[in-house]
């Protein structure tokens, strides 16, 4: 049976219901508690947030807003104490948002939009009375496959004893157990949020492995288990789902990973999955007490527990051995005990198949830069020299494509070479090791970012064919990252010389004619804008399906993609499901990133529901290839001629002189390199001065964020529409918004990084001696992006067709006012010449303290 629909007022009600009360109520017990030294903290600032509000209603600066606060509402004049009350506020609302975060996901259920468009489960029933429909899925399926890889960013703020009581706080809320949430409340309150140190890449793969652990084990194998026994599919060593792993493999931008912690990281996944491995184990073995079965159950024990707690290190791929044994298991089961206890066995085997020994995929990342270097290093050491021209960095991409000999030779002298250098040889050397230890899927793709060139794919091929390897077990998947917007218009141009090169073609017949190519968002929306990205990525999407199709290539497109619109987040869903038949669409591979990881992955139900949404997005592509979603040559002009104009419009805001300085000293971007979440620098050559080129695009558009003015989120797109309007395509533009998915999502999630706008918050702005005129310039583009995109989707305020979302960021934006307008305070105060040195550092901790707290609010902002 189908979901009925529930009416957009009756889903606000119980989002007010489940979410909104619920919410004040357990705050106001936590706004009780004693927590600090300073007295009534919690008392005061319930006061403290109307000031706020109503301060930013009359447009009082923000420095007016918290001096007049102090003077004629608390009347604390003493600085210090002053200081030590916002320091406090900010700890308290800090908590507030972990509430509420809490408060929702246990909602989740209640609240969770399952309609039509993104129900797995109401594919399943109709596929169940539709005997077509039926066979027509198991194919799809057959061919279908979920990536979802975690990456390390500097926007996954919670440390992991907070999210552990973000969890037990959600189950608490969830039983209304008004006890155990006020103990909750309390060590909350107790709990630290940050550490004195920056974490190094090895300890961002432990803080992501708890989710792994605590929620992608179990939930994985639920949503896999379900589809294989409702469509009774025999998939082989095929798997619907799969998980990617960036931390301690993505050395790009980040030197301090080594290939001393991919393989440390390596060993804890395995590690940390025979861990869970011994927990089923214990399940098991409490029930599974029959006659039959010791001698499985022994070996079972022996090896889940040596890899588990001992030989770690030394361990070998025991993924056969594991399944033969539970296999055995259940046949005793089946045979002789009436079927008992089957069903915790063949949950067992589901997470064998799906995690091997490996849990996920380590990916290795490099930039293309670093590998040129490298490839330039060996064709000057013997046994390489001689073998390939000398002047071979100097030719031309038809001549290196000619020149690389795809020859096998053993380079092992090398301690001369670039500390990264050496460390991209080393790891290629170390992957033969890790896939020999835990599995072919344990490493098996190279990602090249920035890659340009044909020619450096075939290079980093032939490093590997240096490095130990051959060509016939070279079972790597070679990854070009293509993420500017020069690099994505040609992108297929790379991959037409590739298809037709001779040794590369064979690589793939032995990978199964599969390619895959990884597209990057966020680089191409600081590149270009919003608009020109999306056209981009949609336009890349179009000639690489073209021209992989024409060589019978399997193409599966691996999207970078970050939490807000402006980096490639937002519907993501909504996004998969609305490619029409020029785009191939069969897997859909994804990074999760940031806050994007506890807010769409961070509870059982959160994580089960994306996943079946992402997985019923991408079989309903494959069944429905819309004709209305297959844009005709017209609609991709219009959407071209839209993406030239935003473009125009951006690159004129970056090549104002004040862009950047507007950046550096309105928003806290200097302060991102200082905060300790993050082991990556805030930008590439870090030593060098500050160039937008260099700048990182998560560190580009969180300052944005910040700012709350989301620029590279809509920036260019009113004036395209407008444009449109005037050349009297308007209708065209309406038609396109409401027949075409893509271009619906790409306007929608324009809206949703909009409701996160507010402009009232910098006002005073207008007046400033250097940034007025610049600063009008982006509240205009604003004013008139919001009115066009208002008459294109036929709506009357943003993110009306998405009620429960809409409410969501206006309680999240509540919340944190408070800390946008210290943050604005502080950038004042340390503007002004007047400040002493002393009292500049305390306002610089109050800007960096503010941040946390802005971000992990929004759950997609950066």
């Amino acid at each position: 049976m189908s979901k009925i629909k529930t009416p957009l007022r009756s889903k606000e009600t119980v989002f007010k219901n489940e979410v909104t009360t619920k919410f004040e109520l357990y705050n106001s017990l936590f706004l009780t508690l004693p927590f600090y030294s300073v007295k009534n903290t919690g008392l005061a600032l319930p006061y403290f947030f109307k000031y706020c509000e109503e301060g930013t209603e009359k447009s009082l600066r923000p420095d007016e807003i918290i001096e007049s606060f102090f003077s004629k509402q608390v009347e604390v004049t003493d600085q210090k104490e002053i200081f030590d009350l916002l320091f406090r506020f900010i700890q308290y609302i800090e908590r507030q948002v972990v509430l509420f975060d809490a408060v929702e996901d246990a909602a989740f259920s209640k609240i969770s939009d399952l309609d039509e468009a993104t129900s797995l489960n109401s594919l399943m029933n109709k596929a169940l009375e539709d005997e077509s429909l039926y066979k027509n899925t198991q194919e799809a399926l057959a061919e279908f496959k979920l990536r979802l890889v975690l990456t390390a960013h500097p926007t996954q703020f919670y440390p992991g004893p907070i999210l552990g009581i973000m969890t037990d706080l959600t189950d608490a809320i969830k039983d209304n157990d008004v006890n155990a949430i006020n103990l909750l409340l309390k060590q909350l309150g107790k709990t630290p949020f940050f550490k004195k140190e920056k974490p190094t890449p090895f300890d961002e793969a432990v803080s992501l492995t708890w989710y792994l652990e605590n929620i992608f084990y179990q939930t994985a194998s639920n949503v896999h288990k379900n589809l294989e026994d409702v469509f009774n599919l025999d998939l082989g060593n095929h798997t619907l789902i799969e998980l990617g792993f960036w931390p301690g493999g993505d050395r790009d931008g980040n030197p301090y990973v080594t290939t001393e912690i991919t393989e440390k990281v390596s060993s804890f996944l395995r590690q940390a999955l025979f861990r869970c491995y011994f927990r089923d184990f214990k399940n098991l073995k409490r029930r599974v007490t029959f006659n039959g079965v010791e001698k499985y159950m022994d070996v079972l024990e022996k090896v889940i527990y040596e890899n588990a707690f001992e030989s770690n290190g030394n361990g070998k791929n025991v993924k056969e051995e594991l399944l033969d044994n539970l296999r055995n298991i259940r046949r005793v089961l089946n045979d002789y005990h009436d079927g008992l206890f089957t069903s915790l066995v063949d949950d067992f085997i589901w997470k064998v198949k799906l995690f091997g020994c490996h849990f996920a995929s380590l990916d290795v990342r490099q930039d293309s830069r670093v590998l040129r270097k490298l490839f330039s290093e060996c064709i000057q050491t013997a046994p390489v020299k001689g073998t390939i021209p000398a002047n071979y960095m100097d030719l031309s991409e038809e001549e290196k494509i000619k020149a690389v000999p795809l020859n096998q030779l053993d380079l092992t002298e090398y301690s001369n070479f670039a500390e990264l250098s050496k460390d991209a040889l080393d790891v290629i050397r170390l992957i033969k090791n890790m896939q020999n230890k835990s599995g072919k899927r344990a490493c098996h793709r190279f990602i090249i970012s920035n890659c340009q060139k044909a020619s450096d794919i075939l290079q980093l091929m032939q490093l590997f064919l240096w490095s130990g390897w051959t060509l016939d077990e070279l079972d790597m998947d070679f990854v070009p990252l293509f993420e500017t917007i020069d690099d994505l218009k040609y992108a297929h141009e790379v991959m037409e010389i590739l298809y037709t090169h001779p040794v590369y073609q064979k690589h793939l017949e032995r990978r199964k004619a599969r390619q895959v190519i990884m597209l990057g968002f966020s680089d191409s929306t600081k590149d270009g804008g919003y608009l020109m990205a999306n056209w981009s990525l949609y336009y890349a999407k179009y000639t690489l399906t073209e021209i992989s199709r024409k060589h019978n290539i399997d193409l599966a497109f691996f999207d970078g993609r970050g939490g807000p619109p402006a980096r490639g987040g937002g519907k993501t869903h909504k996004f998969y499901a609305s490619f029409g038949k020029d785009v191939a669409n069969k897997q859909i591979q994804v990074t999760v990133q940031g806050q994007t990881i506890s807010s769409q992955y961070g509870t059982f139900e959160s994580s089960r529901n994306n996943m079946e949404q992402l997985i019923n997005a991408g079989i309903s592509s494959a069944l429905n290839k819309k004709d209305a979603d297959t844009m005709a040559q017209s609609e991709r002009d219009l959407f071209n001629s839209l993406a030239d104009t935003s473009y125009d419009t951006f690159m004129s805001l970056r090549s104002n002189p004040l862009f950047l300085k507007f950046l550096e000293v309105q928003s806290p971007l200097k302060m991102l390199s200082q905060i300790n979440i993050s082991s990556r620098p805030v930008k590439r050559n870090s030593d060098a001065e500050l160039k937008l080129e260099d700048l990182r695009a998560i560190s580009f558009v969180t300052s944005w964020s910040q700012l709350k003015q989301n620029i590279p989120g809509f920036y260019g797109v009113g004036t395209a529409l407008a444009k449109i309007k005037a050349e009297g395509k308007w209708d065209e533009a309406k038609e396109l918004y409401a027949g075409n998915g893509f271009f619906r999502a790409v306007m929608d999630n324009c809206m949703m990084s909009m409701t996160k706008a507010d402009f009232r918050l910098t006002a005073y702005l207008e007046s400033d001696e250097t940034f007025g005129a610049f600063w009008k310039g982006l509240k205009d583009e604003f004013v008139l992006t919001e009115k066009l995109l208002l008459e294109l989707s036929g709506t009357e305020v943003l993110m009306q067709k998405y009620p429960l979302d809409r409410q969501s960021i206006r309680v999240r934006e509540k919340i944190t006012l408070p800390l946008v307008i210290i943050q604005r305070y502080a950038i004042i105060r340390c503007l002004d010449k007047n400040t002493s040195e002393a009292d500049r550092e305390i306002y610089n901790k109050l800007i960096l303290r503010t941040l946390y707290g802005i971000v992990n609010a929004a759950r997609n902002s950066a």
